[in-house]
Parts: C-alpha cells; structure tokens; sequence
C-alpha cells in the first residue's frame, strides 16, 4: 500500500447531496502528479449539477474543481513544480490527442473521462473513507478539501504576490467566460456584446469584453443587485429579464439592429433562444451554462440562417490554462480585471450554505476557505 496522507474532505455520498465533511486519507502522488494542501477553492455551478446528478459523474465522490493551494509533494517524473509553489488548478487533459496538441485542451477527446470519470483515466483512485474507495480527480483535483491530487498538467504556477485564497476560479468559472469572450469569439474593438445571465460566468464576460474594447456592454438578469455589479464592472447598459422583453430592449439600445455577440449561461433554453433572437446580422452567440442531459432547444432555422448567426459551444473558455490564467492574474494585479468583486469566502465548514446562497443567486462567486491542518 502507498503512502498515505490524512486529510478533510466534503463528501456527496448520494444524488442531491449534502457536502458532507469526513477524515479520508489520500495516497502519495503518483509519477505524473502533485499533493497540493488546499488554501481555497471556488465553487461552481457544475459543483452542484454534479451533486444532483444532472452529468453521470459517479458518486460518493469528492468534488471541487476551482483550487488554489501550495504544492506539498511531487511526483518523480514532474518537473513543472517544486514543493512549495503556489498554483491553481484548472481541468485536464490528455496532452496527446489532435485537439490538445494543436492548443485546443478544453476540447480534448478525453475530456469527460478525465474530468468526470471518478477516478483517473485508468479507473483508480487516490482517496479513501476507513479503507473504502471514494470517486476523486474530479476535473483532475477534487478540491473540495484540505488536500488534493492533481497531474503536472492541469496545475498553473503562479505568482506569490497576489492572494492565493482569491485565485482557485480562475481555473474555471471565471476563465470561461473571460476565456469566452476572449478566446472563442474574439469580440474586438468597438463591437457590441450582451451577457444573458449575469453571475460570475457573465459578469468576468463582460469586464474581459470591456478590456477588448467593446463598446455597447449589456448585461441581462432577473437580479437586481447583479445588474447594478455588471454596471459597476463596465456594463453600458442593464435589464433586469422579469421587467421587461430583453430581446427588445437590446435591439433598442442597439438602433434595431441587434449585438455582435451574446454569451448565455444561464443554462435555460428559453434564455437561449433569446440570445440567439438579439443577435444582429452575422453575430455569434456562446453557450456556456450547462443544463440536465438531453436538455434541447428550438429556434427559427431561417432567422439562423439568413442572417447568417452562429452558435457557438464553449468548454473552459476555450483557454490553455498555462498561458490564459497567469494573463488574468497579471490583469487583476493591474486593476484591469477586478474578479475579486464577485467572490465571498465561507469556511469549509460552511460549504452547505454556501451552495445554497450561490444556488439562490445571493453569491456570485462562493470561495471555500481550507484550514491549514488536518
């Protein structure tokens, strides 16, 4: 038996959880892999989905894919990372099919087996509950912890200067839609843009769109105190969807014609077909929020077509975490990219009630805070 570390970790034992805190151990990395002791993690939307079950990720499992730690321990083949340095992890991948090797890593032919297999791509795993296993590498870390395994290739080096408990959802909710706006649809100068749900994932849309220069930024929610943020963050123009027809206020701020570009993250169909519906001529809309399995939409195929629309899935901001996270943290240091507006810290002990507020829509960006002990 390898070596094994004790640690905390919240558990989901069955479909709707709770997060429930339990004494685990966790094996001694292996060759490819780190032990990285968590100082914080965010928590996502596909956290929660997961939990429900809405992606067949098998349970009980530890869960968490938005960590920041100090690396504790490497393993003998890894060269990127020493003990004692700061990184974030993002998802990973396989670095060897057609899509990672030509810069595309969100999109590798591996992606759903690595990041929600329950275990590594060869089925084990690394944690255990009084010698049973428990389902981990969930998008290769399972943060969610006090202690977390990750491979070289998913863990970002980072700086020492900024505060590490800040930057975990770098690694996904906020690199996807900065990533979305930057990476995907390269929304440029001058364009016009429109964020259909304003939570972390729409709100770090829009401050990345404000920095490619774009300049009508409309943010689109049913809560009021996000539309004021997103017009604080450099939104041109809020509305709040339950007052009035989105859509419609759009193309009047936009003299009829309608957005470039959209990003919906709502995960909602109906909230899609509306960011399909406000695009003008040749816009591009971006699909990011993430419904149940088999989830469909309708739409007119001739307004798709004869305007000449697209609609464009997004997976992690379409990002090489290597080279996108260190520019976002760069970006934020410069006061270019505040993201820390979005985030609210909770102690793990807390981590229930943080899914809960983040669920209401009362937090934007839950950040669960590890002790610093077993």
């Amino acid at each position: 038996m390898s070596e094994q570390t004790q640690a905390r970790a919240a558990v989901v034992w069955k479909k709707g959880g709770p997060f429930q805190l339990e004494d685990v151990t966790i094996d001694a990395p292996q060759a490819d892999e780190v032990l990285v002791r968590m100082v914080a993690t965010g928590m996502c939307h596909t956290d929660m989905i997961v939990r429900d079950q809405y992606y067949p990720v098998p349970l009980p499992a530890v869960l968490g894919h938005e960590g920041a730690g100090i690396v504790e321990r490497v393993g003998s083949r890894v060269t990127k990372v020493v003990p004692g340095d700061h990184v974030v992890m993002a998802f990973t991948f396989c670095g060897k099919c057609d899509l990672c090797q030509s810069g595309h890593p969100a999109y590798c032919r591996e992606f759903f087996a690595r990041n929600m297999g329950g275990g590594r791509i060869d089925g084990s795993t690394a944690t255990q509950k009084e010698g049973k296993p428990l389902h981990d590498h969930f998008f290769g870390q399972s943060s969610f912890g006090t202690l977390a395994i990750a491979t070289e290739r998913n863990i970002v080096k980072v700086r020492k200067d900024v505060p590490l408990e800040l930057l975990g959802p770098l690694g996904c909710g906020i690199s996807t839609g900065a990533g979305a706006v930057l990476n995907s649809m390269k929304v440029t100068a001058g364009r016009s843009f429109a964020a259909f749900g304003s939570g972390a994932v729409g709100l770090s849309a829009i401050m990345a769109a404000r920095l490619a220069g774009a300049t009508t930024l409309i943010a689109v929610d049913t809560k009021p105190h996000r539309l004021k943020l997103a017009l604080e963050l450099g939104a041109t123009h809020a509305v709040n969807g339950q007052d009035e027809d989105a859509v419609e206020f759009i193309r009047r701020v936009t003299g009829g014609k309608g957005v470039d570009f959209t990003l919906e993250s709502t995960g909602h169909p109906s909230v899609l077909r509306q960011a399909v519906d406000a695009l003008d001529i040749l816009g591009t809309c971006g699909v990011v929020g993430a419904p149940p399995m088999g989830t469909t939409a309708s739409f007119d195929v001739n307004d798709l077509m004869v305007p000449g629309k697209s609609i464009r899935g997004i997976v992690e901001g379409d990002s090489v975490p290597d080279v996108f996270i260190p520019q976002l943290i760069d970006l934020y240091s410069q006061g270019r990219f505040p993201f820390d507006k979005l985030v609210k810290f909770y102690p793990l002990t807390q981590i229930n009630e943080a899914a809960k507020d983040s669920e209401k829509g009362d937090t934007l960006k839950p950040v669960i805070r590890m002790t610093q002990s077993n």
